[in-house]
Protein backbone atom coordinates (compact mmCIF):
# COMPACT_ATOMS: atom_id res chain seq x y z
CA UNK A 1 0.00 0.00 0.00
CA UNK A 2 1.71 3.51 -1.08
CA UNK A 3 1.92 5.53 1.77
CA UNK A 4 -0.24 8.17 0.64
CA UNK A 5 -3.11 5.79 2.08
CA UNK A 6 -5.83 7.59 3.81
CA UNK A 7 -5.06 7.13 7.67
CA UNK A 8 -7.83 6.22 10.01
CA UNK A 9 -7.26 7.43 14.22
CA UNK A 10 -9.12 5.10 15.67
CA UNK A 11 -9.91 6.40 19.43
CA UNK A 12 -11.10 3.69 21.64
CA UNK A 13 -9.92 2.73 25.42
CA UNK A 14 -11.22 -1.28 25.36
CA UNK A 15 -8.65 -3.23 23.71
CA UNK A 16 -11.42 -5.86 22.62
CA UNK A 17 -12.99 -3.22 20.66
CA UNK A 18 -9.99 -2.36 19.12
CA UNK A 19 -9.44 -5.86 18.13
CA UNK A 20 -13.05 -6.15 17.07
CA UNK A 21 -12.86 -2.81 14.69
CA UNK A 22 -9.95 -3.40 13.07
CA UNK A 23 -10.78 -7.16 11.97
CA UNK A 24 -13.72 -5.97 10.66
CA UNK A 25 -12.42 -3.46 8.98
CA UNK A 26 -9.95 -6.19 7.43
CA UNK A 27 -12.52 -8.78 6.53
CA UNK A 28 -14.37 -6.27 5.23
CA UNK A 29 -11.34 -5.42 2.75
CA UNK A 30 -10.92 -2.06 3.78
CA UNK A 31 -7.38 -1.59 4.16
CA UNK A 32 -6.63 1.70 5.15
CA UNK A 33 -3.72 2.18 8.17
CA UNK A 34 -5.50 1.99 11.28
CA UNK A 35 -3.94 3.91 14.26
CA UNK A 36 -5.06 3.50 17.44
CA UNK A 37 -4.80 5.82 20.47
CA UNK A 38 -6.16 4.65 23.68
CA UNK A 39 -7.69 8.10 25.13
CA UNK A 40 -8.60 11.47 25.03
CA UNK A 41 -5.60 12.92 25.94
CA UNK A 42 -3.53 10.72 23.60
CA UNK A 43 -5.55 11.72 20.78
CA UNK A 44 -5.38 15.57 21.22
CA UNK A 45 -1.51 14.76 21.23
CA UNK A 46 -1.64 12.67 18.19
CA UNK A 47 -3.41 15.59 16.28
CA UNK A 48 -1.21 17.87 17.74
CA UNK A 49 1.88 15.99 16.82
CA UNK A 50 3.19 16.21 20.12
CA UNK A 51 5.24 14.03 22.24
CA UNK A 52 5.47 10.81 20.91
CA UNK A 53 3.49 11.43 18.09
CA UNK A 54 5.66 14.18 17.00
CA UNK A 55 6.95 11.84 13.98
CA UNK A 56 4.30 12.36 11.11
CA UNK A 57 5.98 9.77 9.09
CA UNK A 58 5.35 7.09 11.71
CA UNK A 59 1.96 8.89 12.75
CA UNK A 60 0.31 10.57 9.90
CA UNK A 61 -1.78 12.76 10.05
CA UNK A 62 -5.74 10.72 9.61
CA UNK A 63 -8.04 11.17 6.87
CA UNK A 64 -11.02 10.28 9.40
CA UNK A 65 -11.25 10.19 13.19
CA UNK A 66 -13.37 7.64 15.08
CA UNK A 67 -14.11 8.39 18.14
CA UNK A 68 -15.34 6.86 21.35
CA UNK A 69 -17.36 9.20 23.47
CA UNK A 70 -17.16 7.19 26.82
CA UNK A 71 -13.62 7.13 27.91
CA UNK A 72 -11.93 7.88 31.60
CA UNK A 73 -10.00 11.15 31.79
CA UNK A 74 -10.32 13.21 28.78
CA UNK A 75 -13.55 11.27 26.99
CA UNK A 76 -14.62 12.17 23.84
CA UNK A 77 -16.79 15.27 24.12
CA UNK A 78 -13.85 17.02 25.35
CA UNK A 79 -11.90 15.79 22.48
CA UNK A 80 -14.99 17.48 20.03
CA UNK A 81 -14.85 20.54 21.78
CA UNK A 82 -11.05 20.59 21.47
CA UNK A 83 -11.15 20.11 17.91
CA UNK A 84 -13.85 22.38 17.09
CA UNK A 85 -11.43 25.50 18.95
CA UNK A 86 -8.80 24.08 16.25
CA UNK A 87 -8.91 26.05 12.90
CA UNK A 88 -6.32 23.74 11.77
CA UNK A 89 -8.11 20.92 12.29
CA UNK A 90 -11.71 22.02 10.69
CA UNK A 91 -11.35 19.68 7.89
CA UNK A 92 -10.97 16.42 10.28
CA UNK A 93 -14.23 14.27 9.55
CA UNK A 94 -15.22 12.45 13.00
CA UNK A 95 -17.35 9.70 13.05
CA UNK A 96 -18.58 8.92 16.97
CA UNK A 97 -18.88 5.26 17.73
CA UNK A 98 -20.42 4.43 20.68
CA UNK A 99 -21.96 1.95 22.71
CA UNK A 100 -24.69 4.62 23.64
CA UNK A 101 -27.34 5.33 21.92
CA UNK A 102 -29.10 8.03 24.49
CA UNK A 103 -30.27 10.87 21.95
CA UNK A 104 -28.56 13.13 24.17
CA UNK A 105 -25.21 12.16 23.31
CA UNK A 106 -26.17 11.68 19.92
CA UNK A 107 -27.63 15.27 19.80
CA UNK A 108 -24.51 16.78 21.82
CA UNK A 109 -21.95 15.07 19.84
CA UNK A 110 -23.63 16.64 16.27
CA UNK A 111 -23.79 19.80 17.95
CA UNK A 112 -19.73 19.68 18.83
CA UNK A 113 -18.52 18.97 15.25
CA UNK A 114 -19.12 15.06 14.87
CA UNK A 115 -20.13 13.93 11.24
CA UNK A 116 -21.87 10.58 11.84
CA UNK A 117 -22.78 8.86 14.91
CA UNK A 118 -22.92 5.30 14.95
CA UNK A 119 -23.79 2.75 17.94
CA UNK A 120 -21.37 0.18 17.87
CA UNK A 121 -22.77 -3.22 17.10
CA UNK A 122 -22.93 -5.79 19.42
CA UNK A 123 -23.07 -8.73 16.24
CA UNK A 124 -19.57 -9.40 14.59
CA UNK A 125 -21.38 -9.19 10.99
CA UNK A 126 -23.16 -6.38 11.65
CA UNK A 127 -19.83 -4.16 12.82
CA UNK A 128 -18.39 -5.35 9.14
CA UNK A 129 -21.17 -3.54 7.29
CA UNK A 130 -20.57 -0.95 9.58
CA UNK A 131 -17.20 -0.62 8.64
CA UNK A 132 -18.68 -0.70 5.36
CA UNK A 133 -20.25 1.98 5.18
CA UNK A 134 -17.61 4.23 7.07
CA UNK A 135 -15.22 3.70 3.87
CA UNK A 136 -17.49 4.53 1.65
CA UNK A 137 -19.41 7.08 3.00
CA UNK A 138 -16.51 8.78 5.18
CA UNK A 139 -13.00 7.03 3.84
CA UNK A 140 -13.63 7.67 0.51
CA UNK A 141 -11.33 11.07 0.92
CA UNK A 142 -9.32 10.93 -2.23
CA UNK A 143 -9.08 10.31 -5.98
CA UNK A 144 -10.92 6.51 -7.48
CA UNK A 145 -7.23 5.97 -9.14
CA UNK A 146 -5.80 6.47 -6.06
CA UNK A 147 -7.94 3.99 -4.11
CA UNK A 148 -7.60 1.51 -6.86
CA UNK A 149 -3.97 1.25 -5.87
CA UNK A 150 -3.86 1.49 -2.10
CA UNK A 151 -6.58 -2.10 -2.63
CA UNK A 152 -3.96 -2.77 -5.59
CA UNK A 153 -7.23 -2.77 -7.98
CA UNK A 154 -4.56 -1.19 -10.80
Amino acid sequence: MPEHAPVFLLVEDNQDDVALIKRAFKKSGIFNPIQVVSNGLEAMQYLDGAGRFADRHRFPFPKLLLLDLKMPGVDGFEVLDWITRRPALRGLRVVVLSSSSARADIGRAYEMGACSFLVKPVDFNELCRMTVAIEGYWGRLEGRAERAQWHGET
